[in-house]
């Protein structure tokens, strides 16, 4: 997919989704203003996982909304999605791009600085900054790297970055105005009762941000 829109990156919990549907949450929050989706399952069987990766495709794709597969390339590949995001911990792009082609996107979790410089010299697509505050939804979260943290990293790379870990509402503006292109939200949203208000309003504050910050 060319140039994607990174600007409100949705990743999925279906932990906090409760008894609700993932689908219709992530319909009501394109609807909403999201610009990504990134489908994570940690705890299902790779059948379930692909069952729910074709339901967003078909949901995603007419839209014209990325749909990315969070570690498992594998299912990224079964389903014909946009694009695979990986871990420090997991493939290394370099195995990653022989298997999903030039055209697939790979964005890559960078915890620190030099996380950072070494996913871009390997070829990653985008950055994903993890995490920016601090988040109790990944409890493996690396210490928060802060608005200074996004500020040295957009100074260091040219890669798109997306600022995830602790965003809401009240601090997505202050992370765009750092310098990331967009920010991630889980439990923002996936927890929220009405999913579409919840990324209006902060798809509001990462527009208002970014045209304060093109003045």
């Amino acid at each position: 997919m060319a140039n994607p829109d990174y600007s409100l990156y949705l990743v999925t919990d279906r932990g906090l989704a409760g008894d609700r549907s993932l689908a219709g949450i992530v319909g009501e929050a394109v609807a909403g203003g999201v610009t990504c989706v990134q489908l994570r399952e940690k705890l299902c069987g790779t059948r379930d996982f692909i069952d729910q990766a074709r339901q967003l495709k078909a949901l995603l794709q007419p839209a014209g909304i990325p749909l990315i597969i969070n570690d498992r390339i594998d299912v990224a590949l079964a389903v014909g999605a946009d694009g695979v995001h990986l871990g420090q911990q997991d493939m290394a792009i370099a195995e990653a791009r022989s298997l999903a082609g030039p055209a697939m996107i790979i964005g890559i979790s960078a915890e620190s600085l030099e996380d950072a410089i070494r996913a871009e010299r390997q070829g990653a697509d985008y950055i994903g900054i993890s995490p920016v505050f601090a988040t109790a939804t990944k409890a493996d979260a690396a210490a928060p790297l802060g608005l200074e943290g996004v500020r040295r990293i957009r100074e260091a790379v040219k890669l798109p970055l997306v600022g995830i870990g602790g965003i809401t509402e009240g601090n997505a503006g202050a992370v765009v105005a750092a310098g990331a292109d967009g920010v991630a939200v889980v439990s923002a949203i996936i927890a929220s009762r009405c999913p579409r208000t919840a990324a209006t309003a902060l798809r509001g504050q990462v527009d208002k941000a970014r045209k304060e910050t093109r003045m």
